[in-house]
């Protein structure tokens, strides 16, 4: 009795009939050859400039971290996101934010500027993160939030904590500067004012001699008039 071999019978089936030309039995052209075809588009996009808001901003500081917020009613630390902590000053006010987007989806965990009186600080235990307080705009209303970030490295979170300490004496230096600035102008307006008062005074003084001479003119030239109408 015959055994069924099925790899012999497949090679049998494979094989072309007698008198069958060999090239007839090429294969099709596959998925992936150029049939040199060209199909249109059926739908053409457009480019669409994408903004983040921060192309008026120059980038101080840039470090991977991930982000905790204090929730007050659980009375524990949750997680914001992992991504990139940036601190961005404006090109023509001089203001400093921090910003901070998570890595895959780019949504912003963490959006406040850095005021002259914040206050950073490392967290117990761990050199490696950082604790602060801000009113934060992340979630699009305005919101105090504790914060900590931790970093890969103790050198990341020192850097981190000594950039904003610098930036917030630095807005500490421009708050006086400009409150001197409005001093001085001010003190200007109330010079310039006590000057046109004086000089005021010292017309209001002599107008009343001319007055005088006015009045005595007039008196003369009535008295003319009436001798020679006599």
């Amino acid at each position: 009795m015959a055994s069924f071999d099925p790899l012999r019978n497949e090679k049998e089936t494979t094989q072309p009939a007698p008198g069958e030309d060999e090239k007839t039995t090429e294969p099709a052209p596959g998925e992936d050859e150029d049939t040199g075809a060209q199909v249109a588009p059926i739908v053409r996009l457009e480019e669409v400039a994408v903004t983040t808001g921060e192309e008026e901003e120059d980038v101080l500081l840039d470090l991977k971290a991930k982000l905790y917020r204090f929730d007050k009613e659980g009375n524990q630390w949750k997680e914001r996101g992992v991504g990139t902590v940036k601190l961005l000053k404006h090109k023509e006010t001089g203001k400093v934010r921090l910003v901070m987007r998570q890595s895959k989806t780019h949504k912003i965990c963490a959006n406040h500027y850095v005021f002259p009186s914040i206050s950073i600080q490392e967290h117990a235990g761990n050199e490696k993160s950082c604790v602060w307080h801000a009113p934060d705009y992340s979630d699009g209303e305005l919101k105090n939030e504790l914060f900590c970030i931790r970093f890969g490295s103790i050198e990341n979170c020192r850097n981190f904590m000594e950039t904003v300490e610098e930036i917030a004496r630095s807005q500490v230096q421009k708050e006086e500067k400009d409150a001197n600035s409005a001093a001085d102008l001010i003190d200007k307006l109330s010079v310039s004012e006590s000057k046109a008062e004086e000089s005021k005074e010292e017309e209001a003084a002599v107008a009343p001699e001319g007055e005088k001479k006015e009045a005595s003119g007039s008196t003369e030239k009535t008295e003319e008039a009436e001798k020679k109408s006599d």
